[in-house]
């Protein structure tokens, strides 16, 4: 409990380095899930380089699931080298799964070589997270090609 009133406590802050530490210390796995979703809530993009780290190095699965989820849900191109790490390398399919579909909400085209490299793995949530993540990449390339061909059209 006093590790929950600390979160609340730090919440109300915005004391991104407590849900750092609480992420190094805290045994407890829910206390640690919970860390990951209210870093990268206060701290936003300036969470990313925690998160990256929380995503290749935490012990448990689900708590790297959720830190590949937060930098999905932030879109700083910054933590595209993790996610792109993690989907080659995690051993946990939930991971990777999440990585792939994170890279697909960034956008960036960098992605797309490890995301076809991801379209082989051997788990089929994997595979087909990253068909979603690449047919969302192109997509946005696309329109915002076709955006740019519009702004640079002549209007009538």
């Amino acid at each position: 409990m006093k590790v929950m009133k600390g979160m609340e406590d730090a919440f109300q802050r915005k004391d991104e380095s407590y849900f750092i530490k609480v992420l190094r210390t805290e045994p407890s796995l829910v206390l640690r899930v919970h860390a990951v979703c209210i870093l990268a809530e206060v701290g936003g993009r300036k969470s990313v380089p925690a998160l990256s780290d929380v995503l290749l190095h935490d012990p448990d699965p689900l708590v790297r699931h959720e830190a590949a989820f937060s930098l999905g849900q932030i879109g700083d191109p910054e933590g595209n080298r993790a996610l792109a790490k993690a989907v080659v390398n995690d051993k946990d399919p939930i991971v990777r799964h999440e990585s792939a579909a994170a890279l697909g909400s960034v956008g960036s085209a960098e992605s797309e070589e490890v995301l076809m490299k991801a379209e082989l793995d051997t788990d089929e949530m994997v595979r087909n997270s990253a068909k979603a993540s690449l047919f969302n990449i192109r997509f946005l390339k696309q329109y915002s090609a076709g955006a740019t061909a519009r702004d640079r059209a002549p209007r009538p």
